[in-house]
């Protein structure tokens, strides 16, 4: 029998056998939520041109304070033709050309008008209200770094700058096989002893919510040739997830099937609870997760081992699972053997996040665990942790 990994050891593994999926280019409209695949340079300096942060008057600062003449306006896309003189001012709108000889604006409610002049009643200093040429950056400069996840900033800064495409990893295409004779489609009519297969259509959601490609594979059969089957069809993919029948049941038999065609087992069995009898392998460049069967197994499973990897394999900069920390609410007792991740509630007071444990903790209650929004780290050991104990808690409101 193998001994548990620890949790690092695990990620570690796994981390070793990730190469991140060939390069694409990907229109803006489609980026949101791709990874890119290397550094994007600006094209450009953003602003081009130095610009009015407010509407108001382009002025010189040295004519301020003073009574200046309305010479003409600088409006976004039509700028004033001339250069302002001394003793001139030009009316201007947020984001129009700051004109030729004006170093300065004044808001509008900081003037009053007099008939084509302007009344300023207090000095200006040189470059207010001012947007320069390449403050925001230059051209150049480095815009985005490879690894950057884009999203609706993103977007709009490589719009910024006139781009409309960006290279980005492919996303991994994912295999799902879901394992049991007792599943059955959720929709359908069950039989005595027969549940519905929850841990599907969950896997998908998480799958696309890590940015993947699915591919549902048909439930095998209870023998080891179906299985065979399956999987051989599912290896033909990036990544293959399957849940159940990764334990030491007569009816355990995903191991066994992946072994034979010809899947390197990695690890089987982690210090973990929920999720122990989890295995990781590989085939070629395919990586192989097996998940076990129980719901909520499979939920902290994919979040902590599954999710980094498909991250990964997208070219992510940060590729771990996402621990925050926190303080216990009430004492729990500790797992002596495994690290357990306990379903919590949290809450914020006086910028502490307080982790609330709800009732029910085993692995087969999903609906308890739709009902959380973290799971907390609770450290292998003896006796137990007190109230107020700091501990990692892993956020779970994108189950």
């Amino acid at each position: 029998m193998h001994e548990p990994i620890p949790i690092a050891q695990a990620l570690e593994l796994i981390a070793a056998h990730v190469k991140p999926l060939a390069e694409e280019q990907v229109s803006l409209e489609d980026a949101d939520g791709r990874f890119l695949a290397s550094a994007v340079v600006a094209p450009i300096d953003l602003p081009s041109f130095d610009n009015s942060a407010m509407d108001g008057y382009a002025v010189r600062a040295a004519d301020t304070p003073g009574r200046l003449q309305i010479v003409g306006e600088s409006a976004a896309g039509a700028p004033f033709p001339g250069t302002v003189q001394s003793g001139q001012a030009v009316a201007i709108s947020t984001g129009a050309v700051l004109s030729d000889g004006a170093d300065a604006v004044v808001p509008i409610e900081s003037v009053s008008v007099d008939g084509d002049h302007l009344v300023i009643a207090a000095a200006v200093d040189p470059g207010a209200f001012v947007r320069y040429a390449g403050s925001d950056i230059r051209r150049g400069d480095e815009l985005l770094a490879a690894g950057t996840r884009i999203g609706s900033a993103q977007v709009g800064a490589l719009a910024a700058v006139g781009l409309s495409a960006a290279r980005c990893r492919r996303r991994p295409h994912v295999a799902v096989v879901t394992t049991g004779t007792e599943l059955r489609p959720v929709g359908t009519e069950l039989r005595p002893g027969e549940i519905f297969n929850s841990n599907a259509p969950m896997l998908r959601a998480l799958l696309r919510s890590a940015g993947s490609r699915i591919e549902q594979i048909a439930a095998p059969a209870d023998t080891t040739e179906a299985h065979v089957a399956a999987l051989d069809e599912a290896l033909e993919h990036d990544v293959v997830i399957t849940s159940g029948g990764v334990s030491v049941g007569n009816h355990d038999l995903v191991r066994d099937a992946a072994g034979r065609l010809g899947v390197e087992e990695v690890f089987w069995r982690v210090a973990v609870r929920p999720g122990k009898p989890v295995s990781f392998g590989v085939r070629g460049d395919t990586l192989v997760f097996g998940l076990p069967g129980n719901p909520v197994s499979t939920l902290v499973c994919f979040e902590l081992f599954v999710r980094p990897a498909l991250l990964a394999l997208q070219g992510a900069r940060a590729a771990a699972p996402a621990l925050n920390t926190g303080t216990l609410a009430t004492t729990v007792r500790r797992n002596p053997a495994r690290d357990d991740f306990i379903r919590v509630r949290t809450r914020t007071a006086d910028g502490i996040t307080k982790l609330e444990p709800l009732p029910g903790q085993q692995s087969h209650q999903i609906v308890i665990a739709a009902r959380a929004d973290a799971v907390a780290r609770i450290p292998a050991g003896s006796g137990e942790l007190p109230a107020g104990a700091e501990v990692s808690f892993l956020p779970i409101q994108r189950f």
